[in-house]
Parts: structure tokens; sequence; C-alpha cells
């Protein structure tokens, strides 16, 4: 059974990788998910934020700086409140290089587009195999327009691809007005692969503190809908790689990320609930449902349910949703 595939340029053993997460913040841990199989791993995300206020920090200057910079210095962690300081990512990034065989892709959080490059340069000298970029901002603005916030997306992605000689992926929220136009800009500009979804971790509010304060829930399931919509949608219409990421949890969630046309699928949650030691058992049942179901290759499998290929691709249009409206029965009592 061949479940190879490929991913930035990278040919690997299978499509299960782990995603950004805490699991590669020591070498132990990249030497676990390694021993148990995976064929790549990503780094957390360094954001340029943090570098920013540890660089005014290590100058005495926050104060000074304080108007100009009032919603980092107001609202985003000091620079002690990271696992891995911005020296310290690309030391970590060098020894994991040196500790382990498989690909090692740096993320990156940016939010101007010469931190980007700045950044993304540095972690290619590091020895960064490939880069994700993680795009994730929320307009609160109102002045501040879906066009202007695509086109700083596209400004950003080509200042990467002019900067550095590495694979490129871009990590993107579901929650751009015109998806599909973009991504295609996005591959078009030169990234090697697209990345679905960034999961936004949204605030609760603390009624009885009156605050506003931050929530951690990990994914399952159900949050895997949107990414396999996007991915159908997208599979056979760009050329960039696709992977899925959130709400990867059992064999069956690879089957299908795979057959709306994903090359890898990134896991986190299940991993972080279950350990490293938790791959092989997916890669297990996933040999053992495709030997089932009679697929002798991924290749084969890969998006043949996707826009392009199923019988009729409405189902991932508009007409879905009124069928959908029109046959709900409601419950009986």
């Amino acid at each position: 059974m061949d479940l190879t595939t490929t991913y930035l340029g990278f040919t690997l053993p299978h499509p299960i990788l782990p995603g950004a997460s805490p699991l590669a913040d020591d070498l132990d841990s990249v030497r676990r998910l390694e021993d148990a199989g995976a064929p790549a791993v990503v780094l957390r995300s360094l954001f340029e934020e943090q570098i920013v206020l540890e660089q005014m920090a290590e100058h005495a200057q926050l104060d000074a700086h304080a108007e100009s910079f009032a919603e980092a210095s107001s609202y985003f962690p000091g620079p002690e409140a990271f696992v891995l300081r911005s020296d310290r990512y690309l030391e970590h990034l060098r020894a994991v290089k040196a500790a382990v065989d498989v690909p090692i892709i740096a993320s990156l959080n940016g939010t101007t587009e010469g931190g980007w490059t700045d950044f993304a340069r540095l972690m290619q000298e590091a020895g960064a195999d490939a880069i994700e970029l993680n795009v994730y901002r929320i307009a609160t603005s109102l002045d501040v327009s879906g066009a202007e916030i695509e086109r700083q997306t596209l400004d950003v992605v080509r200042a990467v691809r002019s900067a550095v000689r590495l694979p490129v992926a871009v990590k993107l929220s579901p929650h751009y007005t015109a998806l599909g136009h973009l991504a295609a800009a996005i591959d078009q500009a030169g990234a090697s692969g697209l990345v679905l979804f960034n999961r936004f971790y949204q605030p609760d509010l603390d009624v009885e503190e009156l605050t506003v304060s931050p929530t951690l829930h990990l994914s399952d399931s159900s949050e895997l809908l949107p990414r396999l919509h996007w991915t159908a949608i997208l599979s056979g219409r760009v050329g960039a790689s696709l992977a899925v990421t959130g709400g990867v949890h059992t064999a069956v969630d690879v089957v299908k990320a795979t057959m709306a046309g994903a090359h890898v699928t990134q896991i986190v949650s299940e991993l972080l609930a279950h350990g490293p030691e938790r791959l092989p058992t997916l890669l297990a049942e996933l040999r053992a449902w495709m030997e089932e179901h009679e697929w002798d290759s991924l290749a084969r499998m890969r998006g043949n349910l996707s826009f392009l290929r199923v019988p009729d691709p409405e189902a991932y249009e508009r007409a879905n949703y009124m069928l959908m409206l029109q046959s709900w029965k409601g419950v009986r009592t």
C-alpha cells in the first residue's frame, strides 16, 4: 500500500504530520515525534510583536514607545511570557535540524512586510527546510476593507518569496470575503502551499469579573467540515500543495481530507491529548481502512470528491444550502 505524498516539494512517506504546537518545543519531544513516524514537523509560530517587544525592552524604551505601539504594549504578553524568545527560537531551530532527519518547517506570524522578510531570512539561515506564514489577523478596525486586508496578505507573500529560497506555505483563515480568489492570487504569487485553516481562539466574557478572558479548547472532528469544503473547491484549481489542519482526529478524517484534495493533514489536538504515540496508531487505522475499501494508494484517492471531480459540484455551492433548508423536517413530538 502506497501512502506517499508530496508537500512543499518534499516527498513524504505518509500525509499525517504534526502541526505547529508545543509538541516541538524541546528536542526530546521532537525526537519522539520522529520516532513515532512523523514525516515532517512544524514548529510553533514566532510572532513579530514578540520580537519587537523584546527589542524595545532590551533598549529600555517601552514607555517611550507606548503611544506608537499602544496595542501591543497594552494587550500583547511581555517577552517573559513566551516559551521561546526570538534568539532561542533560532537556536532551537538549529538544534532541531541537527537532531532529526525529517523536514523542519518554521512558522512565522508577522504584522508588517519588513518584519516578515527579516525573520524569514533568519529562519532560512538557521536551517529551516520551509516556512509557514501564519496569517492570523482579526480586522477590528472599521476603516479597513476586506480588499485592503487581502492586498496586505499578498504583499507579505510576495515579499517573503523574494527574500528566501525556501518553499513557503501560507496558513489562512476561512473569513476572507472571496477566499477562492485570494487563494488563487497567493498561488500565483509563488506560495508552495496553502494551509486550511487557522483556528481563531475566541475570547470569553467573565460577567462576574467584567473582563475578557482568553480561552483554549482542543479541536474535534466537527471542525473539519469547512476545511473539507474549501480544500475540495481549491483542489486541482491551484498549483500549491494543500494542507488541512484543524479537526483531524481519526483515520477517516484523513481519508476525507485526502478525498477533498489535501496532500497532507496536520494534527495537533489529537497529539496533545494522546501524545506522539497516537501517530502510528492513526497510520495503522488508515492502512486498515484503505485495505478494507480496496484503495492501494493515497494518490488514487486524492481529490476524487473535489469540486472538479464530483458528479454534482453544486453540492459545494448555494444549491446545497437551499436543499438542506428545504429538507429540514423539524423535531416530531
